[in-house]
């Protein structure tokens, strides 16, 4: 995504952008947690194999990972003196923004309507989430 159109008198803020090691470290312990509960899983059941399921949840993981990763970590926010502009034309005026708050390497934007929106993959969420709130 490019820089957006500011309309006149309108000024770029900040920027929000994903951090690849953050995009990562996310799906790592994404794999480990559902290996193990598939290897759990396979034991309950008594699969002779019970190895298999942590293999193949962490495979099918890393698989999915590799193909969203351009797309996750193209996705670029703007806070603007108006408005929070996000990927796909998202537009969401500052005055219907709630609540910006930290969650599992996120910022979840919750508006005054109840519409939420994750700034996902964030190097630092607490201190982004507190750039939003303090912008409000």
């Amino acid at each position: 995504m490019t820089a957006p159109v500011l309309t006149e008198g309108e000024t770029l803020l900040a920027t929000f952008t994903p951090d690849r090691l953050t995009y990562w470290r996310a799906h790592l312990i994404m794999a480990v947690a559902l290996g193990a509960v598939v290897g759990l899983f396979l034991l309950w059941q008594g699969n002779p194999y019970p190895v298999m399921g942590p293999v193949g949840a962490a495979l099918a993981i890393a698989v999915r990972a590799a193909y969203v990763a351009s797309e996750a970590l193209s996705d670029l926010w703007y806070l603007t003196s108006r408005r929070l502009i996000g990927p796909r034309g998202l537009s969401v005026p500052r005055a219907q923004i709630a609540s910006a708050r930290p969650f599992f390497g996120s910022v979840q934007v919750i508006t005054t309507t109840g519409d939420k929106h994750l700034i996902k993959y964030l190097a630092n969420p607490a201190a982004d989430a507190a750039r939003l709130t303090q912008a409000l």
